[in-house]
């Protein structure tokens, strides 16, 4: 929904001197390459990774959380990734307001400790998980995705998790589950604009479980290195790299696996312009505006040259065959 806008481990003592650890480990492992003869290509994409991982830098403003380079393909992109002050405050969470400056200014209320998330419904294993727990479940990889919002601007931001996938395999998802439900907090205590009638609180967002289980479905807890901060979904949410942002709910509390589709907060609000799947598709307009370019925030604003946008998001490799046979254009 397009909403008018004022815009706008441990801390080595000498971290700025240390090699981090995912390079070092990378170098190792082309080194191995080297010895058994498998250079060529292998070298190409090593230098391009650690060229990527120089680019972004930790900010140091909240506690560390560092994530390996991914492997999974699709989760690093070679673009210029946005500048952490675009990205922490230029966003929309309307929990905490309906301009892009809102949760930046109004999330420091957000206490994201203690912190559960409940996983029920048709799954062998439902269970409340700590987010320390869930901190720990899988190894933290850094995934570098380019982010589109459904209102035409985009960024390229460094999230920090693990596939949602690990965490769906360990509480065994029933015969009979066919979608899967995330429920995020809302707390008028704490998150002032819960109860606006903007949209049916709490926020929910869902996906099919065959998409929830895409590699590329992130449980993201971290950005640019460092824990979310708050107005970016904190402590934990989901980026869903080929659909629009509005997808990827945050500050998750409960994840649900169902057999019907779930309600969704913006296709309750107007059904007619916000579809349960949402994947980016430039060929498909919203009613009110074209969808076939975006503007990447921090290069120009408001006029910057527009770039064209590209079917899920550019991830269309990784991701198209879950669409096979149907209608691309009924997705919005």
């Amino acid at each position: 929904m397009l909403i008018p806008t004022r815009d706008n481990g441990y801390i080595h003592p000498c971290a700025g001197e240390i090699t981090p650890r995912a390079v070092y480990e990378q170098r190792r492992a082309m080194l191995r390459l080297l010895a058994a003869g498998a250079g060529g290509a292998a070298m190409a994409g090593w230098a391009g990774r650690v060229a990527l991982a120089d680019q972004v830098r930790r900010p140091g403003r909240l506690a560390p959380l560092p994530g390996a380079p991914s492997a999974v393909p699709g989760a690093v992109t070679m673009e210029k990734v946005t500048e952490y002050q675009d990205a922490t405050t230029y966003n929309n969470f309307y929990e905490f307001g309906t301009d892009k400056s809102d949760p930046a200014r109004n999330a420091h209320t957000l206490k994201t400790r203690p912190w559960t998330v409940e996983v029920e419904g048709l799954v062998n294993k439902p269970r409340r998980f700590d987010i320390d727990e869930l901190l720990k479940l899988s190894a933290q990889e850094e995934r570098i995705y380019r982010l589109r919002c459904v209102e035409g601007w985009s960024m390229v931001i460094p999230w920090v998790g693990y596939s949602l996938a690990e965490l769906i395999k360990r509480v065994e998802p029933q015969g009979s589950a066919k979608y899967v439900e995330f429920v995020t907090l809302a707390d008028k205590a704490t998150m002032p604009y819960v109860g606006s009638r903007v949209l049916d609180w709490p926020y929910t967002e869902g996906l099919r479980l065959d998409e929830a289980m895409h590699p590329l479905t992130l449980l993201a807890f971290g950005m640019y290195g460092e824990v979310l901060p708050n107005q970016n979904g904190a402590p934990v949410r989901i980026v869903v790299p080929w659909k629009y942002g509005f997808k990827s709910a945050k500050s998750i509390v409960k994840i649900r696996f169902v057999e019907k589709e779930p309600g969704t907060a913006w296709n309750k609000a107007a059904r007619q312009e916000y579809g349960f799947y949402s994947n980016v598709n430039p060929d498909v307009d919203h009613p009110r505006w074209s969808q076939a370019t975006e503007r990447r925030i921090g290069e120009g604003g408001l006029f910057a040259k527009k770039r064209k946008t590209l079917l899920f998001n550019g991830y269309e490799a990784q991701v198209g065959q879950l669409y096979a046979g149907m209608d691309l254009r009924k997705f919005y």
